[in-house]
Order: C-alpha cells, then sequence, then structure tokens
C-alpha cells in the first residue's frame, strides 16, 4: 500500500512545513497551489513535496483535481493549515503494514483556536473522511463543507489530526467574511428564501446550542468566542444570501 497525501494551498508559507514535515507515513507529497503570493511553493519544494499550479476550481473541485495528480490510488488529503499528530502517523503506519480493510477511513479532527485545543462546542471530535481509495471515493460540494462521497466501506481511525485555526480574533474575522459569503451563494444557489425568522432566531439559537448544549462554556473564554462567532457567522451569511436574492 503506497500513500500520496494532498493538500491544495494559497499563501500558507506560516503553516505548509508543519503540514508537510507530519506526513512521514506517505510516499509522496503533493501540492496544488491556485496562486500564492508567500513562500509556500518555495518551502514547499524544498521539503520534497511535488508542486502543481492549477487556477481555483472551489473546494471539492480543487481537492479532485489533486487526487488525479497523485501517483498513488491511496489519497490522504489534508488542508495546508492541518497537521497529523504522531498517533495519527503511527496508526497510518501501521494500515500500511498489514493492508487496508476498508476502502475510506474517518479520523477525528481537534481544532487548536486562539492557542487553546478546543474539545466541545460542537468541534470535536469533527470526523472527516481523509485517508480514502480514490477508486472508490470521490469530494463533493460546490461552495463550502465540502466531503468525500464514499462508495464503499468506511473505517474509523481513533487519533487525532490537528487543525490550526485562528490565532487572533482579527484572522477569525478574515476567514469569516469569505465563507459567509461562500455559504451565502451556497443558499442562493439551493433555492434557500431567507425570512425575518432567520435572521432574528437561528443567530441566538445558534449561540445557545454552542454554548450550553455542545457544552462550549467547558471551553473557558475560548468556547464564549466560539458561540458568539457562530451566531455572527449565520446572521451574516442570512444576511448576505438575501441581499444577494
Amino acid at each position: 500500500m503506497k500513500i500520496s497525501a494532498t493538500i491544495i494551498t494559497l499563501n500558507e508559507e506560516d503553516n505548509i512545513a508543519r503540514a508537510i514535515e507530519s506526513l512521514r507515513c506517505c510516499d509522496e507529497v503533493v501540492v496544488v497551489d491556485s496562486g500564492s503570493q508567500d513562500r509556500t511553493m518555495e518551502i514547499a519544494a524544498k521539503l520534497g513535496a511535488r508542486i502543481v499550479e492549477s487556477p481555483w476550481r472551489g473546494y471539492a473541485g480543487q481537492k479532485n483535481f489533486a487526487a488525479e495528480k497523485a501517483s498513488y490510488d491511496w489519497i490522504l488529503s489534508i488542508d495546508g493549515d492541518e497537521a497529523l499528530s504522531e498517533a495519527l502517523e503511527g496508526e497510518i503506519w501501521q494500515i500500511k503494514k498489514s493492508g487496508p480493510k476498508f476502502d475510506a477511513y474517518t479520523m477525528p479532527r481537534m481544532a487548536q483556536y486562539l492557542g487553546r485545543w478546543i474539545l466541545h462546542s460542537g468541534w470535536y471530535p469533527d470526523r472527516k473522511v481523509r485517508l480514502y481509495d480514490r477508486r472508490r471515493a470521490q469530494w463533493a460540494g460546490d461552495f463550502v463543507h465540502e466531503s468525500v462521497n464514499v462508495s464503499g466501506t468506511i473505517g474509523h481511525l481513533d487519533y487525532n489530526l490537528l487543525h490550526f485555526t485562528c490565532d487572533s480574533i482579527s484572522s477569525h474575522l478574515k476567514r469569516m467574511e469569505r465563507y459567509t459569503t461562500l455559504a451565502a451563494q451556497d443558499l442562493v444557489a439551493r433555492g434557500k428564501k431567507v425570512t425575518l425568522a432567520d435572521l432574528l432566531l437561528d443567530p441566538p439559537w445558534t449561540f445557545l446550542r454552542t454554548y450550553v448544549f455542545q457544552a462550549g462554556f467547558l471551553d473557558g473564554i475560548e468556547g464564549l468566542t466560539i458561540a458568539y462567532m457562530a451566531a455572527f457567522y449565520n446572521f451574516v451569511k442570512y444576511a448576505k444570501a438575501r441581499n444577494m436574492s
């Protein structure tokens, strides 16, 4: 069993080295870059990755393109701001040694937010299919929340994929601006009619669900921030969708 790691990038110079260095269990690393203006490609090339430059196709399209460019059928897809934990890397080594028993594998993803590992707030375990046989699976999703559709069996790994998210409120707001636009475009494309109730009721419900029912209060001040920003995200998403309609 040989594995191709794929990473799609755009201006990831602060993260790309950590991502690539965590992929020792893979037989190649393919970085598909969509126009970085920083040192992303230079750093990746120095660490032995194969660089492919390609215009942006959307998240699912870009990740499927990366899988097509890989040398091997087994794909380990991570984002530029993610990395394998040592325990997860060891678990993947064991699969390579014994041979895969499934067509794809999920793994829990643990996020670091404002310097704190988040274990509640609806953010964990956040299981994702990231290791898969490209002959039996592919990415889907036109705008946001892309995921792997598997035509086969799915196994579950025990150890964490690490996600290094926003290290400041400013970076969170910047990311939110991009993703709320994509989410609004998704709503419009699906013909969702945004009502006044969506704008008035969904944000406070999102805050209550995240902070109370999903135990965000156990994540400290960072959990409070996550709950507030989740509520604000939904308000902005709906407001943008209403404006686009």
